[in-house]
């Protein structure tokens, strides 16, 4: 699945399986007159086509060992040899914490805690309502950090981290000091993943190795 939106700045953000890859290439090279450039600096790869447009890859989790590689078989090689992944999806009260290697989810843990509704009564109702919300937010976050801890550990072994969610609650949930490792792995975040549930946090861990990519038209 290819996955396509207006990137900030302008241009357009695709991210690409790295099956479809070499495909998504060869038609960027026959849309723009040929690929006229290739390079890398490990971070990423820059693709530069004949009529000026510029396709800029990310490199998951880099930098990459191109070691004398093409740059698209060096990232290629990358993704198929990174290790498991760790992964944290929290939002609205939910969590979906795993452990996943090629894509596939090897263990994970998921629920979801209760949050008061909002309330439109004023007053102290509404500070009542308001704070109770707030004391079932920490406790849920806490117990996202507790999951996580528990889950994924030390971070031993690790090849990076994934996040999906609220980037506040992802945040609060990675301050804990029991996560220190985790958030010093190198990392990338999902902030469009809905609510976390197991099927979720499957498509989470496909979705870790896709490229991100950005085409910019010729004189952009």
């Amino acid at each position: 699945m290819t996955r396509r939106r207006t990137a900030a700045g302008g241009g357009t953000a695709v991210e690409v399986a790295p099956e479809r890859l070499t495909g998504w290439i060869n038609r960027f090279g026959a849309r723009n007159q040929g690929l006229a450039g290739l390079s890398t600096d490990g971070a990423t790869i820059r693709v530069r086509g004949g009529d000026g447009t510029v396709a800029t890859l990310e490199v998951p989790f880099g930098p990459m060992d191109v070691d004398g590689a093409e740059p698209v078989e060096a990232l290629l090689r990358h993704l198929a040899a990174l290790g498991p992944l760790g992964l944290i999806l929290v939002r609205g009260g939910a969590h979906s914490v795993g452990v996943a290697t090629g894509g596939t989810v090897d263990r994970s843990s998921t629920d979801r805690a209760h949050l008061q509704g909002r309330t439109a009564a004023g007053g102290w109702s509404q500070q009542r309502f308001a704070r109770r919300r707030g004391n079932q937010r920490a406790a849920s976050l806490a117990d996202a950090a507790d999951t996580a801890a528990r889950v994924l550990g030390p971070a031993d072994g690790l090849a990076g981290l994934v996040l999906g969610g609220d980037r506040a609650a992802l945040t609060a949930v990675l301050a804990d000091p029991r996560l220190a490792r985790l958030a010093a792995l190198p990392s990338r975040t999902f902030p469009d993943v809905p609510e976390p549930r197991r099927a979720v946090l499957d498509e989470v861990a496909a979705r870790a190795l896709s490229v991100p990519i950005v085409v910019e038209p010729a004189g952009a």
